[in-house]
């Protein structure tokens, strides 16, 4: 009975106070309509002049938080950064299945550590995709070695490099054990440390508490009043807070996670769980979750780190740089038997006889195995935009609906109040 066209209108007079100098709409947090979903087109600043007093059953039920938001149809999380621009966390790249090691170099060259090429590593088994699509790295546990040998073992990093992201990873099992040094990190190119090192999940031995560390340059520090629930690591009672790779023996400035299922035996036994590390210019945080403890939002793949608990690490940008500081990572993935924190701190572990020693018997390694679910990586993609963007994100159906419906008796009503 009524033509589209005045609500279309309409529709465009109301957004246009709220666009900025050059056209730009600030935020776009989504509203439902009769089970039909929409972006908004107001910014959170103005919610309760906008919609809320068009239609206040839609703004009540659905509500705007600040600092993130849903979908009507929560098939999405939004959240707003410092500037208040809003943005989701879209996949970028997916590592799993049968295809993970076609994206991974493997690692050879001298270490402690006999890492081992691609042909060796697959033929003799330290790395499989198995028929349910779990991805195995292990080290050597069936060969007995002379004393002074080192043990095979895997160490890969991904070809594609990095520079923010949200990186999630879901394992079932991971490393540990006397004498073991796994990690999970990510490693920057160029000259180490001047791009950068995050170590997201390493540990040695029995431990039961993982640590993040992070290796920069120089003018790079821990703030130790950051939100984190973590312990700054220390050195001869001193807090590591300088990040500087090239200064107090490499440590770098690192946190070590309060939870016993952040590492080791607990963690395994309690099937395994989830890390995630959030990189951006707001700094870099990392989470560890165990199996039970994972968010609903991570495992339907739409991850909104601005509702999980605080991080249990996180390095503020206040005292160092997260972008210039840390410059085209590739994701490393290893097992590290003995070497530097392994060997060197294995007389004060609690292990028996020495690391030497320990590496000669295949069954001491029996736990030295990263089983791997998945490991995706997430961009932030920004969903402020111009008008004609906003409007072109609705379908042909929602935008029928909406113009056809709600809108159109509210700007009836809008022209009976100025007329």
């Amino acid at each position: 009975m009524y033509s589209h066209l005045p609500a279309t209108l309409l529709h465009l007079l109301l957004v246009l106070p709220s666009l900025g100098p050059n056209g730009a709409v600030s935020a776009l947090p989504s509203l439902n309509f009769s089970g039909v979903s929409i972006p908004s087109l107001w910014n959170g600043d103005r919610r309760d002049a906008g919609w809320s007093s068009l239609f206040p059953h839609a703004a009540s039920s659905h509500g705007f938080r600040v600092k993130r938001g849903s979908s009507a149809s929560g098939s999405s999380s939004f959240e707003y950064d410092q500037n208040g621009t809003s943005f989701l966390w879209v996949i970028q790249d997916t590592y799993e299945g049968q295809s993970f090691f076609d994206r991974f170099g493997f690692y050879s060259d001298l270490d402690p550590t006999h890492y081992v090429n691609s042909s060796t590593a697959f033929s003799s088994g330290l790395a499989y995709v198995t028929n349910d699509n779990k991805v195995i790295m292990k080290g050597d546990n069936t060969t007995w070695l002379p004393q002074g040998t080192d043990r095979s073992s895997v160490r890969v990093s991904s070809y594609a490099q990095y520079n923010t992201g949200l990186f999630i990873l879901d394992v079932d099992r991971a490393p540990w054990g006397c004498g073991v040094w796994p990690a999970f990190w990510t490693l920057g190119g160029g000259t180490w440390p001047y791009t950068g090192e995050i170590d997201i999940v390493e540990g040695v031995h029995d431990n039961q508490h993982n640590q993040v560390t992070w290796h920069t340059g120089e003018n790079c520090s821990l703030t130790p009043s950051a939100n984190f629930t973590g312990t700054v690591v220390q050195t001869n009672g001193q807090d590591n807070l300088d990040c500087y790779g090239n200064s107090n023996n490499n440590a770098g400035c690192g946190i070590t996670e309060w939870s016993r299922a952040s590492y080791g035996p607990t963690f395994d036994a309690q099937g395994g769980g989830v890390f995630a590390m959030k990189w951006d210019d707001e700094g870099i945080a990392v989470w560890s979750f165990y199996r039970a403890a994972v968010p609903a939002d991570v495992v339907s793949g739409q991850p909104d780190p601005s509702g999980w608990p605080e991080p249990v690490a996180a390095l503020d940008p206040a005292g160092c740089d997260p972008i210039t500081n840390f410059v085209n990572h590739s994701i490393v993935f290893d097992i590290t038997f003995c070497g530097d924190w392994a060997g060197n701190s294995y007389a004060t572990s609690g292990c028996p006889g020495t690391c030497a020693e320990r590496l000669m018997d295949p069954s001491n390694f029996v736990n030295a195995s990263w089983i791997i679910n998945s490991l995706k990586v997430y961009k932030k993609q920004i969903i402020s935009g111009r008008v004609s963007g906003a409007i072109s994100q609705l379908s042909s159906p929602s935008l029928s609906v909406l113009l056809g419906s709600t809108l159109l008796f509210a700007g009836l009503s809008l022209l009976g109040l100025v007329l």
